[in-house]
């Protein structure tokens, strides 16, 4: 879904997913409406020794700016939050991306999260930290609030017992919620890194099936979509960092196709096929006068008629706008490029000249590691 940027703090572009836009009148109204203020005017008044009045608080168009105040303080404290995530992860030399507030809350993006058990830690635990300090905060405020601001006292008091919960809730071991990654943390003191985030993953799941549950039981629509995000989000960073412990110490020249795995650009199609069985591949550097100019595989021929494929040649059928890698880039980050880029191989330019890597590469390279053994057991 669409982004918008509304500001930078720290350099971290703070962006607005369309889902929280659509989603904030439908929060204004429920916080509004008139079982939510009842409920929270008596905890509000225990909190601050102030007794609010119902029939203030429920005048009106009241409601309607109780729950709007409610929801963009409620937003703005997940950006707090996701701050205190970006500040501690900044203090190890971590770039953040970006911090992008939606639907479900706020997500922190860093380029890359780290290994050490500690720093993850520290990190994981920056975001529950800032939301209790907020949640100090607006209880501290009110007892400077005059008694007779009683929608101000309403607004803050909610605040400062919402922020509290929401750092509870963010520490259930659900990963990869903020419990879940300090979870995973305490795991890798010693365990495999990859190791703690599939036990890490697993428990993640089970929270995901339980939220599921509850949420079909209560008819509680966000519990749904926190489950399905949990599940999805989880599974996802396991294969994310299983992949990353099998690829771990190599570069993508150790991963590419040898040199000899070419086919000249004017040779036949009938050629090409020979050469794959043959040569028992499926891909093929494209070559003209000595040089690298493209990649053709199977799929490339596959869709031809017997008359297109004694007419054409392999320089009519090969790719040339692909990706291209230095050597000693890692293996790991050349695949997540060549997944963003959404193609089938790259260009790897070397001392020796310029070679190509394909999805195939990747995969028989990783499964050697499987075979022969890895950097982390699995």
């Amino acid at each position: 879904m669409r982004n918008f940027h509304i500001t930078t703090v720290w350099g971290i572009p703070i962006r607005v997913n369309i889902s929280l836009l659509v989603f904030l009148p439908v929060l204004a109204w429920i916080i509004g409406s008139g079982a939510q203020i009842s409920v929270y005017a008596g905890i509000v008044s225990s909190l601050s020794g102030v007794t609010l009045d119902l029939t203030v608080l429920t005048a009106g168009q009241t409601p309607w700016v109780i729950g709007s105040a409610a929801a963009i303080g409620l937003f703005a404290s997940v950006a707090l939050h996701e701050l205190g995530h970006a500040w501690a992860a900044m203090r190890y030399g971590l770039r953040v991306e970006s911090i992008t507030l939606w639907i479900l809350g706020g997500l922190a993006s860093l380029e890359s999260m780290p290994k050490e058990w500690n720093r993850e830690l520290v990190i994981a635990l920056a975001g529950p930290a800032v939301s209790v300090l907020t949640g100090i905060a607006c209880y501290a405020a009110l007892f400077a609030l005059p008694a007779s601001a009683q929608v101000t006292l309403f607004v803050v008091g909610w605040l400062a017992v919402t922020n509290l919960f929401l750092a509870v809730f963010n520490m259930l071991p659900a990963f990869p919620m903020d419990g879940g990654r300090i979870l995973r943390a305490l795991l890798a003191r010693k365990r495999p890194y990859a190791q703690a985030t599939r036990i890490a993953a697993r428990i993640g799941t089970a929270f995901a099936i339980v939220f599921a549950g509850v949420g079909i039981i209560f008819f509680a629509p966000m519990l749904l979509l926190l489950a399905l995000f949990v599940y999805a989000a989880a599974s996802s960073e396991s294969r994310t960092v299983a992949l990353a412990a099998l690829l771990e110490g190599l570069t993508v020249d150790d991963v590419a196709s040898p040199l000899e795995a070419t086919i000249d650009a004017d040779a036949s199609v009938e050629d090409l096929v020979d050469r794959m069985f043959a040569d028992r591949r499926t891909e093929f550097a494209v070559t003209r006068n000595g040089d690298v100019v493209g990649v053709v595989t199977v799929a490339d021929f596959r869709a031809l008629s017997k008359a297109e494929r004694e007419a054409d040649t392999v320089a009519d059928l090969m790719e040339t706008d692909l990706p291209r890698f230095i050597s000693d880039m890692t293996a790991f980050d050349a695949l997540v490029k060549l997944d963003t880029a959404r193609a089938s191989a790259a260009f790897v330019d070397g001392p020796e000249g310029t070679r190509v890597v394909s999805r195939d590469d990747f995969s028989s390279a990783m499964e050697m590691r499987r075979l022969v053994g890895s950097p982390e057991p699995f």
